[in-house]
């Protein structure tokens, strides 16, 4: 990722907050991807931080930290912790990091639905068992 690829270049979000939207999240987990598909947003640039995002839509830091969580499973992006979220190149092997990212999305998702540690733990071997084809 590139220092000069400053955050949010070529991004623009806008919600719509009419009856029958999207979610907010899913909102923005849309444009992020319509951005990376039409070439607004090339491989190492940066999102803009979940706080400066959400405030500049007026959102919970929940909500957009969610959608990069969505971004990040759909391999679209990659976050590290002190360099921020960035535009993954998709060609490139995804490796330990992106493993690790979506165990600790899982892991949120579990506590959030209320699941202890075994019913979390048993969603996953059952998850790996079909990934394996077993």
């Amino acid at each position: 990722m590139a220092p000069d690829r400053a955050a949010g270049r070529g991004l623009r979000v806008e919600l719509d907050r009419g009856p029958g939207a999207a979610a907010p999240w899913q909102q923005v987990h849309d444009q992020v991807v319509a951005a990376v598909d039409d070439g607004a947003l090339s491989p190492g640039d940066r999102l803009p931080t979940v706080r400066g995002l959400a405030e500049q839509l007026g959102v919970s830091a929940g909500t957009v930290a969610r959608a990069y969580r969505a971004l990040e499973a759909s391999d679209v992006v990659a976050t590290a912790s002190r360099a921020g979220t960035a535009v993954r190149d998709r060609t490139a092997p995804r490796g330990d990091a992106a493993a690790r990212g979506a165990a600790a999305a899982l892991a949120q998702e579990a506590v959030a639905a209320g699941l202890d540690d075994e019913a979390a733990l048993s969603l996953l071997r059952g998850a790996l068992a079909v990934a394996r084809g077993r």
